[in-house]
């Protein structure tokens, strides 16, 4: 993106290089919110896509070297969680209801969505379960992890058990038939391929698995995460890979929108969009699907949100216009 000069004053008074640099730079990150959501109302996905997966694909190869961490969705936890903030049964306002439209009605009729809240609540106890390996494809990772928490106890698994509900629930207001991939329905798990299976067996149009982060103080935002191209085992992520992008791009810029929060500072270089092959859940499946980290649960000013029933609701509202948008292009 080029800057106009002549927004900058006349040059009858020299103006300190780094007074530029530094005015230059805070214009980047509030251009890129714009972009997204720009994009998520419709907007040419050529430029943009193209240089976002350039910058995220370079820091996603095991190995390689990048320009900023990569998180890693298999995290350490507390030995136990605590009780969560108080909430209540989520409808689109917040408020308890599941309103539906009839059957075969509603912009969504007859697609299939399928949600996979990230983590049990259970697999705290289930340590020998989930720490058993499974085939990702390119390799054998442990079956599930206990997830994340915030530093005073709220955990990644009660944050996404709440959104992923709150998610169904706007997507059945929109006639989608809906699944998720456990809801207190089993002790632990189910395992990162069982997930993936899931969704391929529901012949679902779009799927996403809703997450938090758990980085370092100081690192906040949401980021997106998009299938790479994997050939090898039992994953082929051949077909899967440019419309989860254009899913994972829908979502992302109607995330902005929706719940105000900012890309991630720490992950895909600013675009708020990051590409793996070291997902299972991601390297397995057969249909569109991305992952999106919420937010960082160790940050004080992220778990303020991500404890937030209100910001919850938005955070869902974000997640299921990305997702109206993807089914209704």
């Amino acid at each position: 993106m080029s800057y106009d000069e002549s927004h900058f004053p006349a040059p009858r008074r020299r103006i300190p290089r780094s007074t530029l640099v530094l005015s230059i730079g805070a214009l980047v990150p509030a251009a890129f919110a714009g972009w997204l959501i720009w994009q998520s109302t419709g907007g040419s996905d050529d430029g943009g896509a193209a240089q976002a997966a350039s910058s995220s694909a370079a820091a996603d190869r095991p190995g390689s070297p990048g320009p900023e961490p990569r998180p890693s969705v298999s995290r350490s936890s507390p030995t136990s969680p605590s009780a969560s903030p108080s909430t209540s049964a989520p409808g689109d306002d917040g408020a308890p209801g599941d309103a539906r439209p009839a059957p075969g009605e509603g912009p969504l009729a007859g697609k299939v969505v399928v949600i996979d809240p990230g983590h049990n609540p259970g697999n705290f106890k289930h340590t020998a379960e989930i720490n058993k390996l499974v085939d990702i494809g390119t390799n054998r990772k442990e079956c599930d992890t206990t997830g994340t928490a915030g530093n005073a106890g709220y955990t990644e698994a009660e944050f996404t058990a709440d959104v992923s509900q709150r998610l169904r629930t706007l997507l059945r207001k929109e006639g989608a038939t809906v699944k998720l991939t456990h809801e207190n329905d089993r002790p632990w798990g189910p395992c990162v391929d069982e997930r993936a299976e899931i969704g391929n067996k529901a012949g679902a149009d779009a799927v996403i698995s809703i997450h938090a982060d758990g980085s370092g103080a100081g690192n906040r935002g949401f980021h997106v995460i998009l299938p790479a191209l994997v050939k090898s085992g039992g994953a082929d992520t051949t077909k899967i890979v440019t419309p989860s992008r254009d899913l994972g791009e829908r979502v992302a810029g109607n995330f902005v929108r929706a719940t105000g929060s900012a890309p991630s500072n720490y992950v895909g270089g600013g675009t708020g969009l990051d590409v793996r092959d070291d997902l299972g859940g991601l390297n397995l499946s057969t249909v569109p699907k991305v992952f999106i980290e919420c937010g960082n649960m160790r940050d004080s000013k992220d778990i303020a949100l991500l404890t937030s029933a209100d910001w919850r609701q938005k955070a869902a509202r974000g997640m299921a216009d990305g997702i109206s948008g993807f089914l209704r292009r």
